[in-house]
């Protein structure tokens, strides 16, 4: 049958064209409806296919007016063709089609125009997420009942919540006989294409198991036609009827999960009934009103808050913030403060550009309150942590409430279980994880409460695992010290008062630690596997899943199965590990030098805003390691200065491990880093504290345009002096020194008793210095004299993306902190 193809076009009428009209036919031939159809048309060009003609009996209209004659007249023969035109259209877009096929537009709501927006929000409001949608529920209009209808559109309507309204209406109004879900590349291997096709008979039977595919795995786009077809022949697909849809939260198209996923939906009870869950706080302004924790000063910030008005009295302006994060389980993500000063005052009443305040969702009633938390996007598994109290959270790091305290346990380790995956994915496939989806998740609370003490016993020292991992490391807010030098101190301390031998191998000690972090995260493995092996029985999952959990799912930082994240041999795991582990060594040596850390005292000393070696020797009078005076300390090539980092470094490393076995030591971090520990400090050193740090550094360098002059300083020890210290006591000094070389070299190049290759090779040294005497000179008068003499202030509290950039290109420059 030859289609019948209409080209609808937009019909409008001249200003008395249509009274004169209807004063020359019968008008009672022309009803209201007639009249409301004739005016529909005037946006056919902007709402096409979509309009929904009022007038019911086309064709008798139409056979009527052929009978009337308006030769002769040229206004009424011109608005007699426009009504038969009307009517044309309206006969194309009346139901009366027994087989409808489209491939809609799709258009979300951004690349709407205003007048679609408003015709779709008046006619189509419950599908006008996107026009494929609006399309899908018109076509079904066009179908006579008993009909069919096939549909290519995008997957998402398949389980975004967007598209709850226009599963319900399928699924409650029609029958779903069949969807094919192609693979991405199905119609080219060089693009992505996410769509699915399915059929649509126009009769509602609720328990009619249609037909579905899925070819996520049957090769490029070649081959996937004639594997489907092999595939179909087989009988490899699935069999599911609209009853058991109904059964999965928003009624997902969750075709691929089993029985048992079906029947525990029915029989759980709603996480939500456990749990609270909620959608976090949005600022509006994150630059503003968050920060990293190391950004702002210690004494400004609180973690022990159990509720707001704790909260309140402490008169501390940061507090901790959740906002998601990578992939990692029970503990940790902890990263981010807000500024909360005054029960949240600021956020509550700043405006943004046009007037109004844009922070909202401030969750009053479960800040500070324990919770189980999740990152809302994720790039990879979803996973949950464990926060017993003291955080607010983001609309980035989604959180569940529970009714009962100890249900945390129970949530989390159920939650980071493969049963909670496969429920996730039924409900929505994506990486995108609301609150409501996971308060819709079934909890079989009686099966499962005779496992309660088990599963929280295990979970809390899952929890417990997590945290002195997380804690492990500097960036964290509750780190003490450094594990891999925990136990040295206690001898230095020792030393102290004895002649007592601290000489010990590094390597040695790096194996110890390993050894504990290998058994931990071998203990954590078993401890998940339990939990796992408990809730796999209770939903009468056993031949679906198994317990186990890869290594790389095993969320320490200290594993460098997961850490890496990549399939790398067991030696190359390894040598990055011990890399890594030399570098945070040497990290936390830096931080001591600068009075950040100490040997003598765990966790931070010098870490709020203008502190000095005074407030230093406050707390530690006599310090086992004596931290810089003036928090400057040149990074340079050569042995220019008795405080650069290289000899401040070796001095650390000789008091930590000893003198007898300095040298060995000092090999084993080379050899660990594939560098000297100079090469490491003049390349790699800031570079690597710019990333473990989140590009925003606490160490600041300052380095002339080619980086022939370095100085690293302590943002929280900065003061409006600490410029001219650089400039007076570092960058003049050394250039004072390079200059009386060039003197020296000078005289050999004259000198007769110089040999000629002493001579040439004077001659070199002269050139390659005086370019760097020039650097030097234009960096000082161009650049960093002209800062010396301002005294700029800082204000921790506006974050190192502001502070830092006052400081022009007097510092090293941190490529995207602007995008940061």
């Amino acid at each position: 049958v030859q289609p019948n193809i209409a080209v609808l076009e937009p019909i409008a009428f001249e200003e008395g064209e249509l009274s004169a009209y209807l004063d020359f036919v019968d008008r009672d031939l022309f009803t209201t409806a007639l009249l409301e159809a004739l005016h529909q048309f005037k946006e056919a060009d902007n709402f096409g296919a979509l309009i929904r003609p009022v007038v019911t009996d086309v064709a008798g209209m139409l056979g009527i007016l052929k009978g009337k004659d308006a030769a002769g007249q040229l206004l009424l023969y011109k608005t007699h063709e426009k009504v038969l035109q009307v009517l044309k259209q309206a006969d194309y877009l009346s139901p009366k089609y027994q087989v409808v096929i489209a491939n809609p537009p799709y258009m979300g709501n951004k690349g709407m125009n205003d007048r679609l927006k408003a015709f779709l929000q008046d006619n189509y409001k419950d599908y006008k997420a996107d026009l494929f949608a609006v399309f899908t529920v018109r076509c079904l209009d066009l179908c006579k009942n008993q009909g069919f209808t096939g549909f290519m559109t995008p997957f998402v309507w398949m389980f975004l919540s967007s598209y709850e309204n226009l599963r319900s209406y399928i699924l409650n109004n029609f029958t779903l006989t069949s969807l094919v879900k192609p693979s991405y590349t199905a119609f080219f291997d060089s693009a992505i294409v996410a769509i699915c096709t399915y059929t649509i008979h126009k009769n509602h039977d609720d328990n009619y198991k249609g037909t579905f595919f899925d070819l996520d795995y049957l090769g490029t786009a070649e081959e996937q036609s004639p594997r489907f077809l092999q595939r179909k022949k087989d009988k490899q697909y699935y069999q599911v009827a609209a009853s058991d849809f109904k059964k999965i939260p928003g009624s997902a198209i969750a075709y691929w999960v089993s029985k048992s996923i079906i029947r525990a939906f029915s029989e759980g009870k709603p996480l939500y009934e456990i749990a609270t869950p909620r959608a976090g706080m949005i600022t509006g302004n994150n630059d503003i009103f968050v920060r990293l924790f190391h950004e702002v000063s210690l004494n400004n910030f609180i973690s022990s808050c159990l509720n707001r008005e704790e909260a309140k009295q402490s008169q501390r302006r940061w507090f901790p913030y959740q906002k998601g994060g990578p992939f990692r389980k029970y503990f940790g993500n902890l990263e981010y403060v807000i500024n909360w000063e005054d029960d949240g005052h600021k956020l509550r009443t700043t405006k943004n550009s046009v007037g109004k305040i844009p922070a909202h969702a401030f969750n009053e009633n479960y800040i500070f309150k324990a919770n189980v938390n999740w990152s809302a996007i994720s790039s990879s598994n979803f996973s949950t942590r464990i926060t017993n109290y003291g955080c607010l959270f983001d609309a980035s790091g989604s959180a569940a409430f529970p009714n009962q305290l100890d249900d945390v346990y129970i949530l989390s380790s159920f939650l980071n279980s493969p049963i909670a995956r496969i429920m996730i994915g039924a409900i929505n496939p994506t990486l995108n994880f609301q609150a409501w989806e996971i308060g819709s998740l079934p909890i079989l609370v009686s099966t499962l409460e005779k496992s309660r003490n088990i599963i929280n016993k295990n979970t809390k020292n899952l929890r417990d695992f997590g945290k002195t991992d997380w804690d492990s490391y500097e960036t964290s807010w509750d780190f003490t010290q450094l594990p891999l030098i925990s136990y040295q101190s206690s001898i230095i301390n020792e030393q102290k008062n004895s002649d007592c031998s601290i000489d010990k191998f590094l390597s040695e000690q790096y194996q110890n630690i390993r050894q504990q972090w290998a058994e931990m995260t071998l203990k954590m493995q078993r401890l998940e596997e339990e939990n796992n092996r408990i809730f796999i029985e209770a939903y009468g999952l056993q031949d679906e899943l198994t317990p186990e959990v890869p290594l790389k799912e095993i969320t320490l930082t200290c594993n460098p199965h997961y850490r890496y994240n990549a399939d790398k041999s067991q030696e190359e795991l390894e040598a990055l590990l011990l890399a890594d582990t030399m570098r945070e060594f040497i990290s936390y040596a830096v931080g001591c030098i600068f009075g950040r850390y100490s040997l003598d005292k765990p966790g931070l000393i010098l870490a709020n805003q203008g502190e000095t070696i005074d407030d230093y020797l406050a707390q530690i009078p006599e310090p086992s390691f004596m931290p810089d005076r003036d928090n400057v300390i040149p990074i340079l090539d050569g042995d220019w200065f008795n405080d650069d980092i290289i000899e401040k470094f070796r001095q650390f490393l000789t008091l930590t491990f000893g003198k007898e076995n300095y040298q060995t030591n000092l090999q084993f971090i080379e050899n660990a880093l594939g560098k000297t520990i100079q090469k490491y400090f003049l390349k790699d050193f800031y570079s690597d504290h710019i990333k473990r740090y989140k590009k925003r550094p606490i160490y600041w360098l300052f380095s002339s345009p080619k980086g022939n002059f370095n100085a690293l300083i302590y943002l929280h020890r900065y003061r409006p002096d600490t410029v001219s210290i650089v400039l007076n006591d570092y960058l003049r000094e050394y250039r004072a020194k390079l200059t009386a070389k060039v003197e020296n070299l000078q005289r050999i190049e004259i000198s007769a008793n110089a040999s000629p290759t002493e001579k040439t090779k004077a001659i070199k040294e002269i050139e390659k210095l005086n370019k760097i005497i020039k650097e030097l000179g234009d960096y000082e008068t161009e650049i960093l004299y002209p800062l010396a003499i301002q005294q700029i202030n800082i204000d921790l509290d506006e974050g190192v993306k502001i502070n830092y950039g006052k400081f022009g290109q007097a510092l090293k420059k941190i490529p995207g902190l602007e995008d940061a």
